[in-house]
């Protein structure tokens, strides 16, 4: 049976915990689609409510699961924050983190965000508004100018193609059904 997003390469992940590290096969499906949408619990050892755990239908490596289980725990059964964050392998402060999540999201914000940057680092809005105020002051400077004024006014490098790549993002809403890239800087010589 073939799975979203699980290829021939998973064969073997392992999820690291204490010394029995948990593998992970192509011949558990439920974890590996788990594992792909990045709701695989890395601690399913350290559920220990004995009501989820005797649930055929609770399953400890289905972190949502965990963490939805864990709030209504608190709020339906009235179990202690500490007692209940403890039964489901948490800390007090991370059950308000989820259930502040669950109450703004729902049960999609229980499931863990990707890894990585979640936005520009050095081309910020402010930086970008200057240039763009650059821009309009002058139509004629080119993406080498324009890393050359931030390096001058903000006191760090940036290559000229990351300008090119933000103002083409910051410009596609207005480019819609126009189908050229809008640059608003020279073309290279």
């Amino acid at each position: 049976m073939a799975w979203p997003g699980v290829g021939a390469n998973l064969v073997t992940r392992l999820v690291t915990g204490e010394a029995d590290a948990m593998a992970v096969t192509a011949q558990d499906p439920k974890a590996a689609v788990l594992a792909a949408s990045r709701s695989l619990n890395p601690h399913p050892e350290r559920v220990t409510d004995e009501v989820f755990l005797s649930s055929p239908f609770c399953d400890p490596r289905d972190v949502v699961q965990v963490k939805y289980e864990m709030v209504r725990r608190v709020r339906v059964d009235k179990v202690p924050v500490a007692r209940a964050a403890r039964a489901f392998g948490y800390c007090r402060q991370a059950f308000y983190e989820i259930a502040a999540a669950l109450d703004s999201g729902g049960p999609g914000a229980l499931v863990p965000g990707k890894p990585g940057p979640k936005g520009p680092v050095k081309l910020t809005a402010p930086v970008m508004d200057h240039i763009d105020a650059w821009l309009a002051a002058s139509n004629t400077l080119t993406s080498k100018e324009i890393a050359e004024k931030v390096a001058e006014e903000f006191g760090f490098s940036i290559h000229p193609r990351s300008v090119e790549r933000a103002l083409s993002r910051r410009r596609e809403p207005e480019s819609a059904g126009e189908g050229e890239p809008i640059s608003r800087c020279r073309p290279r010589r």
